[in-house]
């Protein structure tokens, strides 16, 4: 038995190791180095492009409990991204690099798996086939999977944060502290007074961006990548009430409330790189260095990568799929990661994990695998291919998405209680009908 993924990113990677664990033949194809995509910096499987995050491990967060899950399926990647954490509070992140080179280790030395370095402008019609190609598609891959699909792609807009060195900051001025004094004081903040931040948003919206191309001018933004330009064009306060706030962090050393707050997060093992958290941009790079140098601490900031922004493309996955991640019009074909019109890194490892295990499924002969609404994969999976979207968009793990929790009015109000009996709900369901 045989089949191909195609795209070697996060559920690609995650999908052809799922299918060499049950046996099955893989031909992994990959367009990096062949083809790059212009956000991508090495030609290495399962790269983490904009932030090093996947969200809280906390089981009482939505992208905690998606974590668990998988785990309990046995997903491979998520075990190497534990393998390679650094200090984030309550947060997985990871050295990027680090992880992408074991990813790739555990797929060249898998006899099932054959990695191959091409680009692929059709659909495979003789062999199943799982589509893994990310949000960052080849114009002709994109095409075909049109052609197929009879109707058009949707499209929104992913941006990146800047990286600074550690050893450019001036702690005299930043300081270490997670908010509210959760977990270990591992984000690094830098500090502002109402007029630093002033200083700060008038740079900021008055500066120049790169210019979209006629294509991706019609296309739209995922709510949750939104470039910090956008969000300040909101408002003077937008940002200090979203990435800029400062409820919880405190400098000990003054014991001063600050006006607003930037935080850098560690980006790899070694502790010498931090990326600046919210801080998804598309302006000028010279703007960038401007607006960087502007926030107190970072005045002499060495930039290691400036933000850029690219366009991601994903499917109308409610017209094409069902909650098993099969394409309706085909039975041998799959999806997964972000071109189902799922959102976030957790996220994309899971979908490719599905898609992977309901593949290995279908050559088998065997039931293919749906979840059920309580737990949080199954009610991704069921939200991308629900057919009530008027106008579908990307998403990411919510309690919004999950089944209503059958309880009385005072357990509802009391959020903290609620998600633990969410999250509880589903592990138990889970041990109870699934046997991987």
């Amino acid at each position: 038995m045989k089949a191909a993924v195609i795209g070697a990113g996060l559920a690609g990677s995650e999908a052809a190791l799922q299918l060499a664990k049950y046996g099955i033949d893989v031909d992994l194809y990959e367009m990096r180095p062949v083809k790059t995509t212009g956000a991508h910096k090495t030609d290495n499987p399962a790269e983490f492009v904009c932030s090093n995050s996947l969200g809280s491990l906390d089981m009482t967060n939505a992208s905690g409990l998606l974590k668990k899950e998988i785990q309990m399926f046995g997903s491979f990647l998520i075990k190497e991204a534990l393998n390679v954490s650094v200090p984030a509070g309550n947060a997985l992140a990871i050295d990027r690099e680090a992880f992408s080179l074991n990813v790739k280790k555990l797929l060249e030395e898998n006899e099932k798996i054959n990695f191959v370095r091409e680009e692929v402008t059709k659909i495979p019609e003789n062999i199943p086939v799982i589509i893994a190609s990310g949000p960052l598609t080849s114009e002709a891959l994109a095409e075909n999977i049109k052609e197929f699909a009879g109707e058009e792609h949707l499209h929104f807009f992913d941006a990146i944060a800047p990286i600074v060195e550690k050893d450019s900051i001036n702690f005299d001025i930043a300081f270490y502290a997670s908010r509210y004094d959760k977990g270990e004081a591992c984000y690094i903040n830098c500090p502002m007074n109402k007029e630093q931040y002033e200083n700060f948003y008038n740079i900021l919206v008055n500066a120049p961006r790169i210019e979209l191309k006629e294509f991706e001018k019609n296309a739209k933004f995922f709510e949750s990548c939104l470039p910090v330009e956008v969000l300040a064009s909101r408002g003077v306060d937008t940002l200090r009430y979203g990435p800029m706030k400062p409820v919880g962090l405190i400098d000990k050393r003054t014991g001063e409330k600050n006006y607003a707050v930037v935080q850098l997060r560690q980006d790899n093992l070694s502790a010498t790189m931090y990326n600046l958290v919210g801080f998804q941009t598309n302006l000028k790079w010279g703007a960038q260095k401007e607006l960087v140098h502007s926030i107190p601490g970072l005045e002499n900031a060495n930039i290691l990568r400036y933000g850029v922004m690219h366009r991601n493309t994903f499917i109308n996955s409610p017209k094409l799929l069902t909650p098993a991640l099969q394409c309706k019009k085909r039975e041998n074909l799959f999806f997964a990661g972000q071109i189902t019109g799922t959102e976030g890194y957790t996220e994309s490892i899971a979908t490719g994990m599905l898609a992977g295990i309901n593949m290995a499924r279908y050559l088998k002969g065997e039931a293919l695998l749906e979840l059920s609404g309580v737990t949080m994969l199954g009610a991704l999976t069921r939200y991308i291919s629900s057919m009530e979207h008027k106008n579908f968009q990307p998403v990411n793990s919510n309690w919004g998405i999950v089944d209503e929790l059958i309880a009385d009015k005072k357990v509802k109000k009391n959020k903290k209680l609620k998600t633990e009996m969410l999250s509880n709900r589903s592990v138990n369901w889970l041990m109870e009908n699934i046997r991987v």
